[in-house]
């Protein structure tokens, strides 16, 4: 009895000298396991117990749980001390040097479009349109039908218009926001409707994903007079404040009569360069008065109520703004290029 009391003693010395040694909580754990696993020294001795008498058992394997419970109590307090100094030293690894300098971290800024978009907003909001946006796939009604578009005319035509079936497609212009904002208010309305739109058109000035703003007025008495002195409003805000604007007569089939909205060149301040090509005006915008067949087709008596509308391509306005002079800058996300942008 005494010998088998003296070699649990040496059983549980040895432990305790191996746990100490361990560096790590892995290494107690291979420790713990050579004492304690399914074929470590305990389990061993507890094969052992059908080699003796049947009076011999119980006194042994009393034994063997009391060596157990010691091996256990021993590992615990070995883990206990290994986690406190992992602890400590993953602090210590971790601790932040408050005196050291930062690292700086470089400052984003707005995309130049996102700029414009927003400034955009701001100048017409201030004039007391209201914002809609409408959906980016539109059916051929809205598109193209309530607009007052033909059936043959060329913007139809596949060249020109991503369709996704014989009734869907990609909206090529924001003016479909403007029959849907008729259908669900009446006047007086004041109106912009800014988003994306879709062409089948790829050029240095054209891309087939570009940004349109589209505005509408409809009140009584409305006429080409209020919409020249809002483009001024517009024009001296976004260009400079000596920017004039002038109409040229044009052809939209949802406005009677048309234009074409030209600013005077804030470049060059009307005197001709080579940005406004010698000619002191730059086209921004397309507009006119809303074609009585596209009040009829919301429901708005046009002997009643009159209106103007515009459209301008917030890309353009950026390129001009900015003196950008390929539109593919705005899509290459450029770091070098955007850069510029930064306030």
């Amino acid at each position: 009895m005494e010998e088998n009391s003296i070699m649990q003693e040496d059983i549980v010395k040895t432990a305790r000298e191996e746990a100490e040694k361990a560096e790590g909580s892995r290494a107690l754990y291979e420790v713990k396991m050579k004492f304690l696993g399914r074929a470590g020294i305990v389990t061993s001795m507890l094969k052992k117990m059908k080699e003796l008498s049947p009076e011999e058992r119980p006194s042994f394997g009393k034994k063997v749980n009391a060596l157990r419970e010691k091996l256990e109590e021993g590992f615990a307090a070995a883990e206990a001390r290994v986690k406190q100094r992992e602890l400590q030293e993953k602090l210590q690894s971790e601790t932040l040097d408050v005196t050291m300098p930062g690292r700086r971290q470089k400052k984003g800024a707005l995309h130049p479009v996102t700029r414009v978009k927003n400034e955009l907003v701001d100048i017409f909001a201030g004039m007391g349109f209201e914002i809609f946006e409408g959906p980016e796939i539109e059916n051929d009604y809205y598109n193209f039908t309530a607009l007052n578009t033909p059936a043959d005319h060329p913007a139809r035509d596949m060249q020109d218009t991503f369709y996704l079936s014989e009734e869907y497609l990609l909206r090529t212009q924001t003016s479909a926001g403007q029959i849907r904002f008729m259908e669900q208010h009446r006047p007086p309305i004041k109106m912009l409707s800014p988003g994306r739109v879709f062409r089948s058109d790829d050029d240095a000035t054209h891309s087939p994903m570009f940004h349109q703003m589209e505005g509408l007025v409809v009140d009584h008495n409305i006429t080409l007079c209020d919409l020249q002195g809002m483009l001024d409003e517009f024009a001296r805000t976004m260009f400079s404040s000596s920017s004039k604007t002038r109409l040229r007569p044009s052809y939209f089939p949802f406005t009677e009569p048309s234009v074409e909205v030209d600013v005077s060149c804030a470049a060059c301040g009307g005197k001709g360069c080579s940005l406004c090509k010698g000619t002191g005006w730059i086209e921004v915008l397309g507009a006119g008065m809303v074609n009585r067949r596209v009040l009829e087709n919301c429901h708005i008596d046009p002997d009643e109520y009159t209106g103007f509308a515009f459209g301008m391509g917030i890309e353009r306005i950026a390129m001009l703004k900015y003196g950008i002079n390929n539109i593919k800058l705005l899509t290459e996300n450029d770091v070098r290029f955007l850069e510029q942008f930064k306030d």
